[in-house]
């Protein structure tokens, strides 16, 4: 099964569970108009996947002092060539940038979308977001992408990030409770 294919399987089944169904049909809307909205290549927007990375006592969370935009975010990017699933794309974006190995998935599947803008010659991120463990004793080692790694209790986030990670924080304190 292609990304293409596993995104809109994915999505198809968020929107059927997830609190945004409209936006949800933006993004399905948007990979029925582009058989290459995967892809960074794409200039209408493309799909990215990321993930917030959750301690072992579901106390707090790792973000990443993103590099180029100079904002407290959870870890993820672009889709790669090799990637042949959304889950396993933020899985590999989380594991890369905040260097833990044994990152697990919250089951569920996505814990939120968000959709936004990007400069040209891009013009929108369509984001999938997952939530994944960390192991414990789980040591973060700071990537070429970020310029610092920093554990914050869920009380501190909004503090130091925008609106779009408190929201998937919610979300992701949200889908832990139902566990």
């Amino acid at each position: 099964m292609s990304l293409h294919d596993d995104a809109v399987l994915v999505l198809k089944e968020y929107r059927e569970h997830g609190d945004q169904p409209e936006l949800c049909q933006v993004y399905l809307d948007h990979l029925a108009a582009h058989p290459d909205g995967v892809w960074k290549a794409c200039h209408a927007g493309h799909i990215t996947a990321s993930a917030l990375v959750i301690d072992p006592e579901h106390e707090r969370v790792l973000l990443t002092l993103h590099r180029k935009l100079r904002m407290w975010l959870q870890m993820g990017g672009h889709c790669e060539p090799g990637d042949t699933a959304l889950e396993a794309a933020a899985l590999r974006e989380a594991t890369e940038e905040s260097g833990i190995v044994g990152l697990v998935p919250l089951p569920g599947g996505p814990v939120r979308l968000d959709r936004h803008p990007i400069p040209p010659p891009c013009h929108w991120h369509l984001d999938v977001q997952y939530a994944v463990l960390a192991p414990s004793g789980a040591v973060q080692k700071i990537s070429d992408e970020s310029l610092d790694l920093r554990w914050f209790a869920y009380n501190e986030v909004a503090g130091v990030a925008d609106e779009s990670v408190v929201r998937l924080l919610e979300a992701t304190h949200a889908r832990l409770r139902e566990l």
